[in-house]
């Protein structure tokens, strides 16, 4: 076996199998010292299983717990983990810590009960935590409660560690009565639970009461800014966002990525590019890393300010490309026009190390929707479930009714809404409705529009779009009966809104409001305008 290029690196010789072997602390440091990839402790892992040392349980302890650490393999360490005939505490609490902090955190669950029923292994304080994180991840909280009610039997309830995961657990599911209730409890204030309660308020849209706990808190760390300025980006407070980043720098507290990640996110939304600009600078001067997480969060503000040149220029600069990267580029070029680059970047990604995800899918289709290529988007719905076999969710078949819709096959449109193996959403009715509004099919819009209020009495645009296309064919009864059966059901159509920014300020204009500062001077030059062109 080739050695890898660690072996040189270590000052003493390797076992072998003849030799005996006591392990003490230099050999077992050998595995954090010098596996820096995966690559390295496989080949290491090698050896130690042609030496015999492998089925050791502290050496066997050590492999895993390198495997499920996050610059790990938790596939390969499922591998290892099955292979051991009595796994000890710490092996199971690795693998069970190691799921709950992949992809796949059920597994973690399948794993605790696993070890409830098959082994002799009894959990411990340092087991339930991870477990807890599992539940909280998949949002099975009402599952979470029994399993803190056996810690409660066991008496371990006022473990801060386990207490402070069981109240992220039921804040991060919305169960805020439950979170609260534990928090309450607390005799000393703990950062991390004041935290976990900040994130879950305003997750559950209670933002106001979020900000009331920041505002009262003894001290406070990054993790919590992070959280305050991503709640306000989340429930549509974007202003407040940038305002609580300036009070963060007077304070002279550092931000990390995910507070520019955040802010990042208030200006795609915002179409604030001046701002956005300025992060990105931000970024550069302070020599913040670069990762997946914020490049994409770059090229998406860029690309939803309407700068997808700019957003392609970070994109080819970019080194290690994730698939996150990837799938927002394509996406950001499909929404802004450029629909054969973004099909020719998504062939790229089909060259590259890389698979094209459902995310990925979405993007491609949108692109085919804006550039009107039916017989091509149906090429790529096909190419997804047959050769990828990903699944489609709703949004892959609103992708392609928005196809069908705008090249004017409604009838083949809804023979695609009917026949779907799930249950179509208002979104789905609606790109239905507006594709059939457009060209003027009544009787398909009539269905859909149907549909759409069955789904939600409350939805406006069905009743607005049925009666603009009955008006367009001078059917003035049926129009004036939509707007009768809005004022009925006390259905009111939402104001439309607009943005503009101005010297790095984002400005917000309602339909019919006067709640801007300088309205009065705006509308006074709109009159004069007017009165100009009157004459």
């Amino acid at each position: 076996m080739a050695a890898c290029s660690c072996w040189s690196q270590i000052p003493y010789p390797l076992p072998t199998s003849s030799s005996k072997f006591i392990l003490d602390q230099p050999y077992l440091s050998m595995l954090d010292k010098h596996c820096t990839s995966m690559k390295d402790l496989r080949k290491i892992h090698a050896h130690l299983i042609k030496t015999g040392l492998a089925k050791d349980p502290i050496v066997a302890s050590r492999v895993l717990a390198l495997c499920t650490s996050s610059a790990g393999d938790i596939n390969y360490a499922y591998l290892l983990f099955s292979k051991i005939e009595k796994p000890n505490l710490f092996i199971w609490n690795s693998m069970i810590r190691g799921f709950s902090q992949s992809s796949t955190p059920e597994y973690a669950v399948y794993l605790f009960i696993d070890m409830l029923v098959t082994s002799s292994v009894q959990p411990q304080r340092l087991t339930y935590p991870s477990v807890f994180k599992a539940y909280s991840q998949l949002g099975l909280a009402h599952d979470g409660a029994q399993l803190h009610g056996r810690v409660v039997k066991q008496g371990l309830e006022f473990d801060q560690f386990i207490r402070n995961t069981i109240i992220y657990m039921y804040a991060n599911c919305g169960f805020l009565s439950e979170a609260r209730r534990l928090f309450d409890e607390e005799v000393e204030f703990d950062l991390v639970a004041w935290n976990s309660m900040i994130i879950g308020l305003a997750k559950c849209g209670e933002i106001d009461e979020s900000r009331y706990l920041f505002d009262k808190m003894a001290s406070r760390n990054t993790v919590s800014w992070n959280s305050m300025i991503s709640g306000y980006v989340r429930n549509g407070k974007f202003k407040k966002a940038f305002e609580l980043f300036h009070e963060m720098q007077e304070q002279k507290i550092n931000p990390s990525e995910f507070t520019m990640v955040s802010l990042l996110n208030a200006c795609a939304n915002l179409g604030a590019i001046k701002q956005g600009e300025w992060i990105h600078l931000y970024l550069r001067k302070n020599k913040f890393e670069l990762n997946s997480i914020v490049v994409t969060a770059i090229i998406d503000m860029y690309c939803k300010c309407g700068s997808p040149d700019r957003a392609l220029q970070v994109f080819k600069t970019v080194p290690m490309k994730g698939l996150s990267c990837w799938n927002s580029m394509i996406l950001g070029l499909a929404m802004n026009g450029y629909a054969s680059e973004a099909i020719q970047l998504f062939s790229k990604l089909e060259s590259s190390n890389l698979k094209p995800d459902y995310v990925s899918f979405i993007g491609i289709l949108t692109a085919c929707s804006h550039s009107g290529v039916v017989d091509i988007a149906k090429d790529y719905f096909h190419l997804m479930t047959e050769t990828y076999k990903i699944k489609p969710s709703i949004k892959h078949y609103s992708c392609m009714v928005d196809v069908l819709g705008r090249a004017g096959l409604i009838e083949e449109a809804e023979q695609l809404v009917r026949s779907m193996p799930l249950n179509p959403d208002a979104i789905l009715w609606g790109s239905l409705l507006a594709a059939s509004t457009k060209h003027g099919n009544i009787e398909a819009a009539r269905r859909a529009a149907k549909s759409i209020i069955e789904l939600d009495k409350n939805e406006s645009s069905s009743y607005v779009l049925m009666s603009n296309l009955y008006a367009t064919f001078n059917q003035f009864e049926e129009a004036m009966e939509e707007r009768l059966l809005m004022k009925e059901n006390k259905i009111e159509k939402e104001p439309g809104c607009s943005l503009i920014e101005v010297d790095g300020e984002v400005h917000e204009f309602v339909a019919g409001g006067r709640l801007h500062p300088k309205a009065p001077e705006i509308y006074l030059l709109l009159n004069h305008f007017t009165w100009d062109c009157f004459w």
